[in-house]
Parts: C-alpha cells; structure tokens; sequence
C-alpha cells in the first residue's frame, strides 16, 4: 500500500450529462489563435501556421455554474469561449482519419485570461503561464458523449450580461479538430482525461465583478459563471 507525506488531492473532474459519473481531468491543452479573426485582433498573421498550445492545470476547472472569482494581479480579465474536446483514449503519431476515435465527448468551456499579463509576457518574450494557467481560469460546461457530434460545424456564442460579445461557427476553425488532435499527439502522448481547449473567435474583451458570462456551442451544450 503507497503511504503519502500528504493527502493526495483530490481529482478535478468535469460533470457528465445525463449521469451521476465524472469524467477525470488529468491535463488541459489549449490551442492558441485558431480563428482568423482572433488572431488578427490580437495582432497576429491569420495564415494557416502550425498549431501552437499552452497549458492550464487541471484544478482550473470551474464547474456546474459556479461563480468565478476575479483573479489577483490583473485589471484585465479576458473570456475567451471555446469547444472543448475530452480525450477517452490515448495515443501518440495518431492520424487525422482516426483522430475522432479517440475522443469521448465535448463541452463548452472558457479560457479565462489575465490579458496585461500575457501580453506583457509576449513582449517580453516569458512565457504566458501566469496569463493564462491561474487558479479557477477554466470554467466548464456539462460533458457530453461525442456520439452523434460534428465537431467540424455549429455556432459558437458567448454573451456577457445577456449582450453577445463572440458569435462564429466551428467550420471557421484554422485548425479542424481531427487536425489539432493529430498535431497534438505528435508533441506527446496524449492520455484518457485530457482537455483540449480549440480556440476562440474573435470578440474577446475584459469583465468584471459581477458580470455573467453565458456560452454556448451548438449541439453541444452551454457553459455559465458569473465574475464575483
């Protein structure tokens, strides 16, 4: 039996439709700039470059509509909505035409972002961590077993107090799903519990306290939190 010098922590986890079972979280990618337009309004060439990702633990994960709380050390907090993909099983060098196989479901997530930061760490040339990997900075909608989903199509919304801030469609995506999941497995083995975040549309812009965040992704589900 393993003795710990610590209680071990406790398992992140996201809620599934439909069933009293968790899906276990063990890392959370994300894919930066893979919509056009956002990748123009943050300044960036929205040519087909490869994809490039970063990371936020897996404990950022913010679920069944709780609140958010505003983070430390920012006066620039970002949403940025995006399709998230939950990985059921595992593998590495996988193929584009067999990239789907390996997902379990999908959920509506936000990549909650310290915008002055991160962009103090771009020109700086650091890396976007603190940016973008901070406490609760994920939250997460019901998970939802991919069987009968087209991840390659369907409106993406956010709305901030009721007034829609993104709006665009997953066919806009730079880098298709199957490609990113593909690409991905390349740089490691990719494993049953891990997240990837697939990017956001344009209209990114600051909170505050108070605000409620509400997203959406169609035949997929909704994702909400309210800024306290």
């Amino acid at each position: 039996m393993v003795s710990y010098v610590l209680p071990p922590p406790p398992v992140a986890a996201i809620p599934v439709k439909g069933s009293d079972a968790m899906f276990p979280v063990r890392r959370i990618f994300c894919v930066g700039r893979n919509y056009a337009e956002h990748a123009i309004e943050m300044g960036s060439d929205p040519t087909r470059e490869p994809p490039f990702y970063f990371t936020k633990p897996a404990d950022a994960v913010v679920t069944n509509d709780a609140d958010m709380p505003y983070p430390t050390v920012t006066k620039s907090l970002h949403h940025e909505m995006e399709l998230v993909v939950a990985i059921g099983t595992g593998g590495k060098n996988i193929a584009v035409g067999d990239a789907l196989k390996h997902v379990w479901g999908y959920c509506c997530g936000l990549d909650m972002t310290r915008r002055d930061i991160q962009n103090e760490a771009k020109k700086t040339g650091r890396p976007w961590d603190m940016g973008k990997g901070f406490d609760k900075s994920a939250p997460m909608g019901l998970l939802v077993p991919a069987a009968g989903i087209d991840p390659a199509k369907g409106k993406i919304e956010l709305k901030v107090n009721g007034k829609v801030t993104q709006t665009s469609d997953l066919s806009k995506l730079i880098w298709s799903v199957a490609e990113v999941i593909a690409n991905l497995s390349e740089l490691v083995e990719l494993a049953p519990g891990d997240l990837i975040m697939t990017g956001t549309p344009e209209g990114v812009a600051a909170v505050q306290k108070g605000d409620v965040l509400e997203g959406m992704v169609e035949g997929v589900g909704e994702v909400k939190t309210k800024i306290v």
